[in-house]
C-alpha cells in the first residue's frame, strides 16, 4: 500500500499534463500512487495521459479515471479519493510541476507532528522567481487569500504554521479528511480549498508551511485569470466559505472590514472589469444556496474545537501593511 496517494484532476491539460506527470515520475520519494481524474477533457489530454502511461516508470502505479462530465475541481478530486489508499493525501493541480523533492519534503513534516493535518507547498509562478503562494491566509475580510503572492523567491524561506494551504500543491492526513470531510462538491472550483482550510481550523488542526517543498505553477492556466467562470465562482464561493463556517462572534468582530471588503469587491469586480450582471448572479446563487449551506453550517460548527478568540488570532489583519499593499497593488493593476 503506498504511503501517498497524489490525486490530479485534468481538464483539458493538453501541453501541461505531461510535465506534471513526468515530475513525478522524477521524484525523490517513491512511496506513492497516482490517481488521474479526467473531466471529460475535450481536447486531446486524455490520449496524451494514456500514450504516457504506456511508457512511463510510474504506469503500474498510477489510475486514471474518466468521467463522463465535467465535475469541476472539487467533485473530481473527490471522486480521485475514492480510489486512494495512502495514509496521506497530496493534491496537484494538471498545470503544476513539482521539483524532485517536493513529496519527499512534504512527508518529512507531515510525519513529525500528528497535530499536522495539512502542509503547504511553496507555489512559483511558472519560469519566474515570483511566488504564487507561500500558504494561505485568511484575512479579516473573511476571505481567503494566497500568502506572498507576487514577492520574490527569496522572501517566505521559514517554516511557519499558516492559515491554510493551496489545493494546487498540498498534502493532507487522511485521518483529518475522514474527521472533517474533504471538497465541497457545491463549490465546483474556487475557494473550495479555503473551505477546506477554515474547517480544519475550526477542528483544531495545524497546517504547516513547508519552504523547501517547491511547486512550479502554469497559475490559472485552464480557466484564465479574469474569465467570467473565475470570477463567478470567486464570487459566489467567497460566499459559501462564510455562510458555512464563520462563528457569529468572529464576523460581529470582523463586521467593519467585512463591510469594507464587499465595497472594495463590488468596485473592483462590477465597477473596474465592469461586470455587475456576473457580480450579482453570483451573489443571487449565494443567497439561493443559503439553506443548504446553513445545514452544512450546524454540523461543522457543532464540531468545532477552537474558541472565537483563537480563530481570530490565527487571522491576517487587513490594517497589516503587507496584506493592505498587496491589495492596493492589485486593486489598482489587476
Amino acid at each position: 500500500m503506498a504511503r501517498v496517494s497524489v490525486i490530479i484532476v485534468n481538464y483539458n491539460g493538453k501541453g501541461v499534463i505531461l510535465n506534471c506527470l513526468k515530475a513525478l515520475e522524477g521524484q525523490s520519494f517513491r512511496d506513492f500512487e497516482v490517481i488521474v481524474v479526467d473531466n471529460n477533457s475535450v481536447d486531446d489530454s486524455l490520449n496524451e495521459i494514456q500514450n504516457f502511461l504506456e511508457e512511463s516508470s510510474i504506469a503500474s502505479f498510477v489510475k486514471l479515471i474518466p468521467l463522463d462530465k465535467n465535475s469541476g475541481f472539487a467533485r473530481g478530486n473527490l471522486e480521485g479519493l475514492k480510489h486512494t489508499k495512502g495514509k496521506y493525501i497530496a493534491l496537484l493541480n494538471n498545470d503544476t510541476e513539482p521539483d524532485m523533492r517536493w513529496l519527499e519534503e512534504l512527508v518529512k513534516t507531515m510525519g513529525d507532528d500528528p497535530d499536522i493535518g495539512i502542509c503547504a507547498s511553496k507555489l512559483m509562478v511558472y519560469g519566474t522567481d515570483v511566488i504564487d503562494s507561500a500558504g494561505d491566509g485568511f484575512s479579516t475580510f473573511l476571505k481567503g487569500f494566497k500568502r506572498g503572492e507576487g514577492n520574490d523567491i527569496f522572501l517566505y524561506k521559514e517554516s511557519v504554521y499558516v492559515f491554510g494551504a493551496c489545493a494546487g500543491a498540498a498534502l493532507y492526513r487522511r485521518k483529518m479528511l475522514e474527521e472533517i470531510g474533504f471538497l465541497d462538491e457545491n463549490f465546483f472550483l474556487i475557494h473550495e480549498d479555503t473551505d477546506l482550510n477554515v474547517r480544519a481550523q475550526l477542528a483544531g488542526w495545524k497546517v504547516l508551511y513547508v519552504p523547501t517543498a517547491i511547486v512550479h505553477h502554469k497559475v490559472r492556466s485552464s480557466i484564465g485569470q479574469m474569465s467570467d467562470m473565475a470570477v463567478y465562482y470567486t464570487l459566489r464561493n467567497s460566499e459559501f466559505v462564510r455562510i458555512k463556517n464563520i462563528p457569529a462572534g468572529v464576523f460581529l468582530r470582523c463586521l467593519p472590514e467585512f463591510i469594507l471588503g464587499i465595497i472594495i469587491e463590488f468596485i473592483y469586480f462590477a465597477i473596474k472589469h465592469k461586470q455587475f450582471r456576473l457580480y450579482l448572479k453570483a451573489k443571487t446563487d449565494a443567497l439561493q444556496m443559503m439553506p443548504k449551506m446553513l445545514r452544512k453550517r450546524a454540523e461543522i460548527l457543532n464540531n468545532r474545537k477552537v474558541s472565537n478568540k483563537y480563530l481570530i488570532s490565527i487571522m491576517t489583519p487587513v490594517w497589516k501593511w503587507s496584506y493592505l499593499k498587496s491589495k492596493i497593488r492589485k486593486l489598482v493593476n489587476g
